[in-house]
């Protein structure tokens, strides 16, 4: 994930779970251990664009759509993809087999966060690292289980990741059923991304 993305996800999270829609940039800085200019430059195109507001004290959050669906269009999902295997288990008993230090993503972040599926998947995304490949050694088949690399922070949210993350992660699959879990989320998300 590049830095301007981890800013992006920042700025969604406190608009989104935390319902917090201003902010700063030395706080963001701060926050996510990057340099204020990294800040400035990716806040600098969501207020090109009118998605914020940049004040002479702090980042106002206009729009979360706008900031949502950028990110989206800008994130390369298949370029963070750090190993990928066929395991042939079901999707629960993959996602019971997971370790600790990993954080869900995509279909099973989904699952969590909103304790409903919108259909039957058959793959797993997670953030984490190779050492993944001793529980789950590299198999013939087609991947069902993919492991995408976590950055330092992807932790500090929580076991899953952030609504928005999620969203920008199913927004780059291609498999039909992604389609399905992004109308259901766009309407779970509907009053806040007005």
């Amino acid at each position: 994930m590049k830095k301007s993305e981890l800013v992006y996800r920042e700025i969604l999270y406190q608009s989104i779970e935390k319902k917090n829609r201003v902010l700063t940039q030395a706080e963001l800085a701060r926050t996510l251990k990057l340099s204020l200019s990294v800040i400035n430059k990716s806040v600098k195109l969501l207020d090109k664009m009118g998605a914020v507001e940049i004040r002479q004290r702090s980042l106002h959050i206009i729009d979360i759509k706008k900031t949502l669906y950028y990110w989206a269009s800008i994130r390369n999902l298949q370029k963070d993809i750090v190993y990928s295997t066929r395991v042939e288990l079901p999707v629960k008993e993959i996602e019971k087999q997971m370790p600790n230090n990993i954080v869900f993503g995509a279909y099973s972040a989904y699952k969590f966060l909103f304790k409903d599926v919108s259909a039957d998947y058959s793959e797993v995304y997670v953030y984490g690292d190779e050492t993944l490949k001793e529980r789950f050694p590299s198999a013939k088949g087609p991947p069902n289980l993919f492991v995408l690399k976590k950055d330092d922070l992807i932790e500090k949210y929580g076991k899953t990741t952030t609504i928005a993350n999620t969203f920008v992660d199913l927004w780059n699959l291609k498999e039909w059923y992604a389609k399905e879990f992004l109308k259901n989320m766009e309407e779970k998300l509907h009053g806040i991304l007005e």
